[in-house]
């Protein structure tokens, strides 16, 4: 809650202005080594220093202020994490389209949205539990049914429709269009 006294409050404007000097060459060359791209590391940059104005708390004892370094390391590898899983994700994508027959492609605005809820879908099975994950994959991907699930990861089938509910759960707060 914004008025309690354990919120976390936006760094000073000066800390972030000298978190960004101190820091921001030595992390642009970090995500540059990790990408090859000089473009997307500085993309990346800002997006960490971004994060660091929008979220990290004003308390010397935090990370974001203790060891500002390690800090931006770890948010700045989640943010790379991501750029990755995205990328990788539409590159699979353009794989699919391009073995499609021509009458059967999508229009550039189709494959957007199609692209889009596929990054969504994508970041909702990376916030699952993995065993919850599993269980969705098998059964909505891999079309196993209930009881092959269970015997394959070693659980009870009441337990796989406990995780199929879950991530169901989750699809559906994925959707806040669908009518009520």
């Amino acid at each position: 809650m914004p008025g309690s006294p354990f919120a976390p409050s936006p760094l000073l404007p000066t800390q972030l202005e000298s978190h960004y000097r101190t820091h921001h060459g030595w992390l642009a060359h970090w995500l540059q080594r990790r990408l090859g791209n000089a473009a997307e590391a500085a993309d990346l940059m800002q997006d960490t220093f971004i994060r660091l104005l929008a979220g990290a708390p004003a308390q010397p004892q935090t990370p974001a202020l203790r060891a500002p370094k390690a800090y931006l390391a770890t948010v700045a590898k989640h943010l790379l994490i991501n750029h990755l899983r995205r990328q990788s994700l539409e590159r699979a994508w353009l794989d699919a389209l391009a073995a499609l027959p021509e009458q059967h492609v999508p229009s550039t605005e189709q494959r957007a949205q199609i692209l889009q809820a596929l990054q969504a879908v994508d970041a909702m099975l990376d916030g699952l539990k993995p065993k919850v994950r599993a269980v969705f994959i098998l059964a909505q991907i891999e079309g196993h049914a209930y009881a092959d699930i269970a015997a394959q990861l070693g659980i009870g089938e009441r337990s796989v429709k406990r995780y199929m509910a879950e991530a169901l759960t989750e699809c559906v707060l994925l959707a806040p269009d669908l009518p009520a």
